[in-house]
């Protein structure tokens, strides 16, 4: 038998309304490609700022800013929780840079959560989404960025350095230069 979707309880301006929260997700999801359409169409400059591939270093700090977790599935941590963050962002020598501000939807409990989140820079932004484990590096898809960012192709590397910081090392590439058989593309053997 099905189990029904969660559904979530809102109260807006003294109203309680019910959402399914797959339909909160998916007009999450429409906003975000229409954005990213408007940012990369004909009247836009159509490659990089960047020409060749960057490394950044990047502390998202989790010990400050907007955390609030969304009990959505089984009470306690379940499967389809909701984890919304907006973080301070600090370069190597703890120094604030910029934010780091995205959602998790947790997929298997105590292990792992599917992430998008954005690091808002001073010369643009870099948007990546993918699974994060809770212990150990994960390996996250750059999927989108703007500014000096814009049409750019990369990997994030995040660690938890388990005092509620995560060391993120961003790989960058431009799109335009890369090429199908760069190591970037190629599938782990």
């Amino acid at each position: 038998m099905h189990k029904p979707m969660p559904v979530a309880r809102v109260n807006i301006f003294g109203v309680t309304c019910d959402f399914l929260i797959i339909v909160t997700v998916a007009g999450a999801i429409v906003m975000k490609f229409g954005e990213s359409r408007a940012q990369h169409s004909p009247d836009t400059e159509s490659h990089s700022q960047i020409e060749q591939p960057i490394t950044l270093v990047t502390i998202a700090d989790a010990r400050s800013g907007v955390a609030n977790r969304i009990d959505l599935g089984e009470p306690g941590e379940s499967r389809g929780d909701l984890f919304v963050f907006d973080q301070p962002l600090l370069n190597s020598k703890y120094e604030s840079i910029g934010t780091n501000s995205g959602y998790c939807i947790r997929t298997v409990p105590g292990k792992f959560s599917e992430c998008r989140w954005t690091l808002t820079l001073a010369n643009g932004t870099v948007t990546v989404a993918g699974r994060e484990s809770d212990s150990g590096t994960s390996l996250i898809p750059v999927v989108d960025g703007t500014g000096d960012y814009l049409m750019v192709s990369g990997v994030m590397a995040t660690t938890p350095n388990g005092d509620k910081t995560f060391t993120q090392i961003l790989t960058l590439y431009p799109i335009d230069q890369l090429k199908a058989s760069d190591s970037v593309f190629r599938k782990p053997r």
